[in-house]
């Protein structure tokens, strides 16, 4: 079986202009592990013809070896394109295919349908205009189907086909097909899916897909393909408001300045009156140029470069939209948020937010509560675990231009990046901005910093002391405090222990509470820098991220790590506290260095070998490197 057309060999350019004119359908197939996603997509690209011939033969020698369908041709092996996936018979990557039928053209996305690549699944589900989701008629509605249901909503596809494959082990039963569609719209009937209907298929058989299906007479749908080729999945995107972030300040020369992007929503000519956020400013539409020449009008899609009547400052990252039509500014968030990550969302933690072309650090200030995708029920929580979604505060260090999610995807859609991997850990739907206080500013003081640290004959600093309990940190930070304050230097010392009588007396030892407690200790810690006091921390402080944000907090001018690098069996010989012993008889749980990780610094200022010298003598090379770096 192979591709035809006769057109290709009549007239090829009246083929091509029909291809040209066809619309295009972005679709994905969702579902749980071996509902048959991918066999489904090989049964439309084999029945559709668009299986060239050295593809098929290829197929053929591939079902014999790896193969999971006796002696009959493999289908899934068409987009289980890995060699992981075809040892493991399951989707790991998004498989995108393209073909078309005479009325239509398509690009599907095969996405994962095991939970541990569910950020694959939301990848390939970010740009469809509908989905396929697969139940196996014999397991009915499963975990990963309700999941995957729950994202389609939120990531806005209006148009769901309930898939109920292998109908062919179910003796292509019409009350099996019943009570799985009964139980499936009984949950999605929550959900914000206003398009849903549903088709018994047996993809491996091709049952329903192309052609009805005998087996199946009292089924009176339409088939799978012909839903795809008829379905009306047009949102008019061009007639809502314009934007278009910048993606590249265009200056080949001196005589050309323009601001290249791809418009996400909206129309404009040349004459419109345009706005520039976050800055606000306003200029005119001069020309809109492409590689074919000027337009006379652009629509939603099109990658133009805009020339503007004025000389006004613009940035890659800023958005572009009508001067009417501006939209929201805010560095507070309220946001849905799906974790990708093994590692947890900490409250606290900071992280980096991407959006449609700029990137700003931010801080999940708040977790309201995660969705149980089973019942759609809210849930308290602390933290996100990987694949869950939750309802979140994020505080962003500057305000960023936006929009609602539900308003405009490309604008209202965000990823989470860790700071210290430059990993995506999280993908986010915008929900609204937070309003701040309008009459909460920043009030200059009369005596600032400098002036404090003048008068004390200092430079403000922080030592922040980190390792494993045990290590000597209290005992080094406080004998390094007796000395400067002997020497007359204005000191304070913020000890772990201490600080949890009163400040943080409220948190415990997870993840999330050790998060929050460093955040309180380095935002104080910061203060009394600002009060021009040399600031000893005496902390585990075991994530690398929190030490970094304190540093970030401080400056790199203000901030000194000193790693007191005492190795884990000398801290358990010491044991002052007996907690090590304790935390080996599993009656203290998330001990650092036990059962909770410490991440020890990677390019500390100073390191002290605190199983190798006397506390005195650490003490006075931290003295030293005080001195050595104009501190005292």
């Amino acid at each position: 079986m192979a591709h035809k057309d006769t057109l290709i060999s009549e007239d090829i350019l009246a083929y091509l202009k029909a291809q040209e004119e066809k619309s295009l359908l972005r679709f994905i197939t969702c579902g749980s592990v071996d509902d048959g996603k991918s066999t489904l997509i090989g049964r439309l690209l084999y029945d559709s013809k668009l299986i060239f011939e050295d593809q098929l033969t290829a197929l053929e020698s591939d079902s014999k070896k790896v193969g999971t369908t006796g002696e009959d041709i493999d289908l899934a092996l068409l987009v289980d394109g890995l060699q992981a996936e075809r040892e493991q018979g399951i989707t790991i990557d998004v498989a995108y295919r393209f073909f078309s039928t005479d009325k239509r053209k398509f690009i599907v996305a095969d996405t994962p349908g095991h939970e541990q690549y569910t950020r694959n699944m939301a990848t390939g589900a970010s740009g469809a205009e509908l989905a396929l989701i697969l139940v196996d008629a014999r397991k009915g509605v499963l975990t990963q189907t309700r999941r995957h249901s729950y994202i389609v909503s939120q990531l806005g596809i209006k148009n769901v086909v309930l898939v109920v494959n292998k109908m062919d082990l179910v003796d292509y039963s019409q009350d099996r097909y019943n009570e799985v569609v009964e139980e499936y719209l009984s949950f999605a009937d929550k959900l914000d899916i206003p398009n849903i209907i549903t088709a018994p298929i047996s993809a491996l058989k091709g049952e329903n897909v192309i052609e009805p299906s005998a087996e199946m007479d009292w089924y009176k749908g339409p088939t799978l393909l012909g839903h795809l080729e008829t379905v009306d999945v047009t949102t008019d995107i061009t007639e809502t408001a314009f934007r278009m972030p910048v993606q590249w300040v265009n200056r080949p020369n001196l005589d050309f300045r323009g601001f290249s992007g791809t418009i996400s929503s909206g129309r404009i000519k040349p004459g419109d009156d345009i706005a520039v956020s976050p800055s606000g400013k306003t200029s005119k539409i001069d020309r809109i140029v492409t590689f074919d020449g000027d337009l006379e009008e652009a629509i939603a899609g099109q990658a133009v470069t805009i020339t503007l009547k004025d000389e006004i400052d613009i940035s890659r990252g800023d958005i572009l939209s009508k001067a009417d039509e501006v939209p929201e500014l805010s560095d507070q968030l309220k946001a849905h948020i799906l974790w990708m990550q093994e590692d947890a969302l900490l409250p606290g933690r900071p992280y980096l937010l991407k959006t449609a072309a700029t990137t700003v650090p931010v801080v999940i200030s708040d977790l309201h509560h995660k969705v149980n995708v089973n019942t759609l029920e809210e849930q308290a929580g602390k933290t996100l675990e990987l694949n869950e979604v939750g309802v979140c505060n994020l505080a962003l260090d500057r305000a960023i231009p936006f929009d609602a999610y539900k308003e405009n995807r490309e604008t209202g859609s965000f990823i989470l990046i860790d700071r210290y991997t430059n990993s995506t850990v999280g993908a986010g739907m915008i929900d609204f901005g937070l309003r701040r206080a309008s009459n909460i500013v920043w009030q200059e003081l009369d005596v600032n910093k400098g002036n404090r640290a003048e008068q004390k004959g200092q430079k403000p600093c922080v030592l922040w002391f980190t390792g494993l309990s045990g290590a000597g940190k209290s005992t080094v930070a406080n004998l390094v405090e007796k000395k400067l304050f002997a020497e007359g230097r204005h000191t304070y010392t913020l000890d772990g222990d201490n600080v949890r009588h009163g400040l943080n007396k409220d948190l415990g030892f997870t993840d999330a509470d050790r998060v929050e407690n460093i955040r309180r200790v380095s935002e104080t810690a910061s203060l009394f820098v600002d009060a021009g006091l040399i600031v000893l921390v005496s902390f585990i402080s075991p994530f690398r991220s929190e030490r970094r944000m304190a540093r970030e907090l401080m400056g790199e001018s203000e901030f000194l790590e000193v790693f007191v690098d005492t190795p884990l069996e000398v801290c358990e010989e010491r044991d002052p506290k007996g907690l090590y012993k304790k935390a080996r008889a599993g009656d203290i749980k998330n001990f650092t260095g036990i059962d909770s990780a410490y991440e020890a610094p990677v390019n500390a200022e100073i390191v002290l070998a605190g199983g190798s010298a006397e506390p005195e003598v650490l003490a006075d090379r931290v003295i030293a490197q005080l001195k050595e770096r104009g501190f005292v």
